[in-house]
C-alpha cells in the first residue's frame, strides 16, 4: 500500500502493482504487438510485389512506429490508463495525485518505453522499478505517473464463535484489546490452514498470549489458542455491530427537526415554527403604590 495525495489534499491510499505482475502485462502487450508486427510485414511484402520497393520500407518503419509507440498510448489514453495486459490482470496508470491518466503522460510512457524495452531490452526499466520505492520505470518518473492494482485481494470470512465458548465470551472485558493485536489475530485465523502443524501452534500460542494480557477473564482449562482468538474475535464482532446499530437508531440530540433549546421557536423556510406556550405572569402593582400583605400591614413605598 502507498499513499497518494490528491489534488484536494486529501490522502488516499492505493495498492501499487508491484513488478511480477506488471511484467506479466507488459509480455502480454509484447505478444500482441510482436503479432501485429508480423502481420504487418507478411502485408508489406505481398503489396511489395506491386509498389515500389522504398515505399514497401516506408509503410513498414510507419508500421513497426505505430505499433510500438501508438499502441500503449492509444489503449491507455482511450481505456484511461489500461491496455489489453493491464485489463487482463486489473491494473491501471494513474497520475501521482491520483487522477486518470492524460494523453501527455501516456505520450511520454509510450516513447520512454520504446527507449527501455525495444531499444535496451527492458534494463533500465527493470534497475529504475527496483530501485524506486513505488516500482516507477523511467516512463513513469517522467511522465508523473504510477501503476497501481484495482483488484483488491480477496478477504478471509470472519471468525465464527465457538458454540462452546460463547457463553464465556460474553463476560469479557475487551477495552484494553487493542486495534493492532486484533488485526494480528485476524491475520493468523486467516492463515491457519495454511501454516504447517509446528508453525501454527507456536504461533498461535505466541498471539493467544498476547491477547489474554490484554483480555479478562482467562479461557477455561483445556481451550486451543485459535478456537480462543476466534471467540474473542467473533464477540468483539459482535458487540461492534451491536453498538453500530444503536448509535443508528438514537434520535437527534437536539429534539425534534424545528424546535430550538428547550421548545423555543425557530424559523424554517422563511414561515416562523409555533413557540411553546408560556405562563401567565402576574398582574404588576400600579406604579406608586406597594403591594399589601396578608396581614394588612403596607410596607412603605
Amino acid at each position: 500500500m502507498s499513499e497518494v495525495v490528491t489534488g484536494e489534499a486529501v490522502v488516499v491510499e492505493v495498492r501499487v502493482a508491484q513488478l511480477p505482475s506488471r511484467a506479466l502485462a507488459f509480455l502480454i502487450d509484447w505478444a500482441v504487438q510482436w503479432a501485429v508486427i508480423i502481420l504487418a510485414v507478411v502485408l508489406v511484402t505481398q503489396a511489395s510485389v506491386v509498389t515500389d520497393e522504398s515505399l514497401a520500407t516506408g509503410l513498414l518503419i510507419l508500421f513497426v512506429v505505430l505499433v510500438t509507440v501508438g499502441y500503449p498510448v492509444a489503449f491507455e489514453t482511450i481505456t484511461r490508463g489500461r491496455s489489453l495486459g493491464k485489463l487482463a490482470l486489473g491494473l491501471r496508470v494513474v497520475s501521482d495525485d491520483g487522477g486518470p491518466e492524460r494523453f501527455r503522460q501516456a505520450l511520454f510512457r509510450g516513447l520512454a518505453g520504446f527507449l527501455e524495452f525495444w531499444t535496451f531490452a527492458g534494463a533500465p526499466a527493470l534497475i529504475t522499478s527496483l530501485l524506486n520505492q513505488r516500482g516507477k520505470r523511467l516512463g513513469d518518473v517522467f511522465a508523473g505517473t504510477t501503476v497501481i492494482g484495482e483488484r483488491s485481494p480477496q478477504q478471509a470470512p470472519p471468525p465464527e464463535m465457538p458454540p462452546s465458548l460463547a457463553s464465556w465470551a460474553a463476560t469479557l472485558e475487551l477495552s484494553g484489546l487493542s486495534d493492532d493485536l486484533a488485526n494480528t489475530a485476524r491475520q493468523y485465523l486467516s492463515r491457519w490452514n495454511q501454516l504447517s502443524p509446528h508453525t501454527r501452534d507456536e504461533m498461535g500460542l505466541r498471539v493467544a498470549a498476547r491477547i489474554s494480557a490484554q483480555v479478562a477473564p482467562p479461557p477455561p482449562p483445556g481451550v486451543p489458542p485459535y478456537a480462543y482468538l476466534a471467540a474473542v474475535l467473533a464477540e468483539r464482532r459482535r458487540r461492534e455491530e451491536i453498538r453500530l446499530a444503536r448509535v443508528r437508531s438514537t434520535p437527534p440530540p437536539y429534539g425534534p427537526q424545528g424546535l430550538g433549546v428547550q421548545g423555543q421557536g425557530v424559523q424554517r423556510y422563511g414561515v416562523p415554527a409555533p413557540t411553546a406556550p408560556t405562563a401567565p405572569r402576574a398582574a404588576e402593582p400600579p406604579r406608586g403604590e406597594a403591594p399589601t400583605t396578608s396581614g394588612g400591614f403596607v410596607p412603605p413605598v
